[in-house]
């Protein structure tokens, strides 16, 4: 192996004496796990970050503490019920649909990514941190309009206007490294990179023991990303 560089060391250095901190919004699902490990192999110290917004069900908090707890990383959850507002199949008396439907899906939470992307804005700004991850998806999702690459860019602008550290200089980043990836992409990136996927929930109408409906819409992507990938599904289905 040859020894590294002069110039390598120098970078190496300068990196390391930086606040290299990222905050890693962390559902529990696959998407967040992919983006949590992508975050780690780019040389973050990265603080988990996910929100008990009054979802269905808890499962998706268990998966969070246990993908948080694989890689290493300390994880923060913040309480937000957003079935005060409701509107949603994830947070109100709603039948989560079993088929595709034409428009924004029941499933849609309102405001949820501007909600939490908040919430991760303020912790990054107590961490001095300028980094923030969040797994959205604008090819294999659901149509959720918080999903789009439009909606981050305006809300990275926001976040330096909105801040002391963006108004002091500092280049607030929102990154979104899944965002142009297909759900195959996205499994064979996090399987390159040790993600377990077993430890990860992705379905609407989970159990109580964890364990998938694989019929509702987020079910079906990620069985459908697996098979696409040719990678077999560890998800534990009832």
């Amino acid at each position: 192996m040859n020894a590294p560089t002069a110039s390598a060391n120098a970078v190496s250095k300068a990196k390391s004496s930086a606040n290299n901190s990222a905050v890693v919004l962390l559902s529990g699902g696959l998407d967040s796990a992919t983006t949590l490990a992508i975050a780690q192999h780019k040389g973050y110290r990265c603080f988990a970050l996910a929100v008990d917004y009054g979802q269905r069900h808890r499962s998706e908090l268990e998966a969070a503490l246990a993908v948080s707890a694989a890689a290493a990383v300390s994880l923060k959850v913040l309480k937000v019920d957003l079935r005060a507002i409701g509107g949603s199949a994830l947070t109100d008396d709603i039948d989560v649909p079993m088929s595709n439907t034409a428009g924004i899906p029941l499933t849609y939470v309102p405001a949820r990514n501007t909600i939490m992307l908040s919430l991760a804005l303020g912790y990054a700004e107590v961490l001095k941190a300028n980094d923030i991850f969040i797994g959205v998806n604008a090819v294999d999702y659901s149509g959720y309009p918080d999903c789009r690459p439009e909606f981050i860019a305006a809300y990275q602008a926001m976040a330096r206007l909105a801040t002391k550290a963006g108004v002091e200089g500092a280049k607030i980043v929102i990154h979104t490294p899944l965002i142009q990836l297909t759900k195959a992409e996205i499994i064979s990136k996090g399987v390159a990179l040790g993600v377990d996927y077993s430890q990860t929930i992705s379905c609407y109408q989970a159990d109580e023991q964890g364990r998938a409906c694989k019929s509702c819409d987020s079910c079906r992507i990620r069985l459908a990303g697996f098979a696409a990938a040719g990678i077999p599904d560890p998800t534990r289905y009832y």
